[in-house]
């Protein structure tokens, strides 16, 4: 009887460690999800008493168009001047320059994504925030520059970063400049412009070396391009040659000989990823495939913030909901459930920040779901237990098997719900994919929380007084 007794202490010693862990987590959670508590409360400390204590690790949720307010944009490519079994490459390479067109004109976070429909090539790029959607549409539609460039003498790069510098020094007195000195700000004074342009390249490919097996890219020019690139080969044997794409550097190999017959390879300690990325962008530039925009909604940001608003609001009610039927129903087992269930949500929404999670109202949507299936977990343990309890069953057996056999119909429920996400995950465009992301990560804390956090928090009553009254647990 003494070492039942003992190692029951001890599974309960246990057992309290780890709930203490799952709740030091979840306050972390909290704090991640709503730092302005730690935040307040640190600022009142510093004011009261002279510390310094710090501000937590404030981490702003990603929200979406919708949400944000901003642009969604439909283009569709003409792809008539491309060969049919480059179409994929050539959309590819497109969506990587305007992805990082938009980057650089400050939009955060872009979505461009492909969409074929038929017979048709489309773009589609939503730009959550954005204040200037005229400018963006601007840049979005040029078709992409290519270029090849040399390496300039030493002292001509000393020349012009210092007329540069002297440029920018009356700019910021607030002095003005002539024409000359604004073009002299744009130009690159490591590299300049050669007439060996994206036209005269007929396209790159992906290859690996006979000898090393790396990962090497050829370069094919056409007969003008060949004479082109064997004059610049020839006088930078020894130096850099720089390919741009839209005016930014995205590769510049040394010369090792002058190079004739129209073909090249760049050669280098390239993985298998960053060789295929080069390619696409040598491509984008290459391969040029016009884009007209056919469709703009535009999202304000005021409507996106009653929207926010309104899915909170619908949102905390359907929680307090849930809390009071759980609460009124399953009594004490409920507010084990309700614990458990504000440890989910503080976890999910610091999933959602860490990731992060694009946050949509249909992603919302998914979110709010998930808790519902997260309950619904929950109510299953639940009445496996009583059943169990009316069969006469100690609370601790009871609670065993109530897990045991509740298990298998949560698992299938779960897992036929995950498939239907990968599916629309795969499948949809943005908005669903918003939401299937969420829901996922929603069933798979879901799960976590049901069958561990419950259950720990349910054998924290195992060999208490609680455990025989009944009427708390049926």
């Amino acid at each position: 009887m003494a070492i039942l007794k003992k190692n029951l202490n001890r599974q309960r010693a246990k057992n309290s460690l780890i709930i203490f862990g799952i709740f030091l987590l979840a306050v972390l959670a909290g704090l991640l999800d709503y730092p302005i508590v730690w935040n307040k409360g640190a600022d009142w400390l510093n004011q009261k008493t002279g510390l310094n204590a710090p501000h937590f690790f404030n981490l702003p949720f990603r929200l979406g168009l919708d949400l944000l307010g901003g642009a969604h944009l439909l283009y569709e490519a003409d792809l008539n001047q491309i060969e049919t079994t480059n179409y994929n490459e050539a959309m590819e390479g497109v969506r990587d320059v305007i992805e990082r067109r938009v980057n650089l004109f400050g939009v955060a976070e872009p979505v461009v994504q492909i969409n074929k429909a038929g017979g048709h090539y489309r773009l589609i790029v939503e730009l959550a925030g954005i204040k200037d959607i005229r400018q963006a549409i601007k840049m979005i539609g040029e078709t992409p520059s290519l270029d090849f460039r040399e390496k300039r003498a030493e002292a001509e790069t000393e020349n012009i970063l210092a007329d540069q510098k002297e440029a920018r020094e009356k700019l910021e007195q607030g002095l003005p400049i002539s024409q000359e000195e604004m073009y002299l700000l744009a130009q690159d004074p490591y590299f300049k412009p050669t007439l060996l342009t994206g036209r005269y390249l007929k396209g790159a490919q992906l290859d690996f070396s006979q000898q090393t097996y790396q990962p090497e890219i050829g370069l094919q020019f056409n007969d003008e391009g060949s004479k082109l690139f064997e004059e610049i080969s020839r006088r930078n044997i020894g130096k850099q040659v720089a390919i741009y794409l839209d005016g930014v550097p995205i590769s510049a190999p040394v010369v090792q000989e002058a190079i004739s017959g129209g073909r090249a390879q760049i050669t280098g300690q390239f993985s298998a990823e960053e060789a295929k990325l080069l390619v696409g962008r040598l491509n984008a530039g290459a391969l040029p495939v016009p884009i007209k925009l056919i469709s703009q909604e535009n999202v304000g940001a005021s409507l996106g913030e009653v929207s926010l608003a309104q899915s909170l609001k619908a949102g905390l009610i359907g929680i307090l909901a849930v809390i009071l039927f759980m609460l009124l129903y399953y009594r004490l087992n409920g507010a084990l459930a309700i614990v458990a269930l504000l440890i989910y949500a503080a976890l999910v929404l610091a999933i959602f920040k860490l990731i992060p999670v694009t946050l949509t109202l249909a992603g919302i949507t998914g979110f709010i779901l998930s808790i519902g299936m997260a309950v619904d977990a929950n109510i299953l343990i639940f009445e496996r237990l009583k059943e169990e309890l009316k069969q006469g069953k100690s609370f601790s057996r009871a609670a065993e098997e109530g897990f045991s056999r509740a298990w298998s119909s949560i698992r299938d429920s779960n897992v036929s719900s995950l498939i239907t996400c990968a599916i629309l995950y795969w499948l949809g465009t943005s908005i669903v994919k918003g939401f299937a992301l969420t829901l996922a990560i929603g069933i798979l804390v879901s799960m976590f929380s049901a069958i561990f956090i419950t259950r720990r928090l349910l054998n924290l009553f195992q060999g208490t007084k609680l455990e025989n009254y009944e009427r708390l647990w049926r």
